[in-house]
């Protein structure tokens, strides 16, 4: 199992020299990449968010990481189709002629309207678009001509150049039962974010299933869950607002649901959160590496004034158990 970590580029601590920083220290810890999510009108939402709407762009943020890195993954966990495909096509083509083919492309559908009706895509049905985007970006990226009448794109003739270097994997983020269906028929990785640990067996079941019948490999199965570590789990579960993460789970629609009918307890949430002691973080990881997740990105927005000393217990104490590597050189 690879693992990674999602930057903080939002909100109250989002802060470019951190960012670098802290890319860098994860490459010596032995992380094996670093993710970002998308926004173009954040709004603070959910039990996670701080009333802070600063936002780096996702993009320029992986840019900056890929320049200061040597071997870092750089992924999207979720970029959100509000872009132009060919805009987008040309920054991520241009990104790997600076630092090579280590970006992942991750889209989702996303949740805010605002933001699709801010740029004219009112109404687009969302998951469609993320296909979309996928199919104008491989063509592009292969140096076709491509011409394209569906709304709400409409060009003829566009050719970008240079091409990316290596090939670009793409990957359908979402927790949905279409989303991995849409992964195991077309892409090449399954990214939810927070997902309860039921939910994800039957994902990956389907995942299977479906890509069997298509004659494909399986996509890899990445996961983003918040995680918070102490000397204790109480100490670690003091920065959790779990009964934000319950009502988040119980209003999460197509999830497997514990055997009560209802998420009422912490230990209901497996998988939507990782928490405790270093030791509890391991069995945690190994019981996810079991069900078949591929890529681990630890959220740590709970404690992201402490980022660097989370990451360092990590890549210490848990990255060594969990993946057989662990720390590559001094921090």
């Amino acid at each position: 199992m690879r693992t990674g970590l999602l930057l903080p580029h939002f909100g109250a601590d989002a802060d470019a020299q951190k960012i670098v920083k802290g890319s860098q220290l994860a490459e010596r810890l032995g992380f094996d990449s670093v993710w970002v999510r998308d926004h173009l009108l954040f709004e603070p939402h959910g039990e996670f968010e701080k009333p802070n709407v600063d936002f780096y762009e996702a993009l320029t943020v992986l840019t900056a990481v890929g320049a200061s890195t040597e071997r870092l993954t750089l992924g999207t966990g979720a970029l959100i189709p509000f872009r132009h495909p060919l805009m987008t096509a040309q920054i991520v083509a241009t990104m790997t002629q600076f630092f090579g083919p280590r970006v992942i492309v991750g889209m989702g559908s996303g949740n805010f309207d605002h933001e699709f009706a801010a740029v004219g895509l009112d109404g687009v049905p969302r998951p469609e678009l993320v296909l979309d985007n996928f199919e104008i970006m491989r063509r592009i990226w292969a140096g076709e001509a491509v011409s394209w009448d569906k709304p709400p794109f409409d060009f003829a003739d566009a050719v970008i150049k240079p091409a990316p270097t290596g090939r670009v994997p793409l990957w359908y983020c979402g927790n949905t039962p279409k989303s991995a269906r849409m992964a195991a028929q077309w892409l090449d990785g399954w990214l939810p974010g927070r997902i309860g640990i039921d939910t994800l067996r039957v994902r990956v079941e389907t995942l299977e299933t479906i890509s069997a019948e298509h004659g494909r490999r399986r996509p890899t199965v990445g996961m983003i869950p918040p995680t918070s570590i102490g000397r204790t789990r109480e100490e670690a579960l003091a920065k959790v607002n779990v009964e934000g993460l319950l009502a988040w789970a119980n209003n999460a629609r197509f999830w497997v649901k514990p055997k009560s009918g209802r998420f009422e307890t912490v230990d209901d949430l497996g998988g939507v959160l990782l928490y405790g002691t270093a030791d509890d973080i391991v069995e945690q990881c190994l019981e996810l590496r079991e069900i078949g997740v591929d890529e681990l990105v630890f959220d740590f927005r709970l404690s992201f004034p402490e980022w660097e000393e989370q990451m360092q217990i990590l890549g210490e104490e848990v990255l060594p158990r969990v993946t057989g590597g662990g720390a590559g050189g001094p921090a």
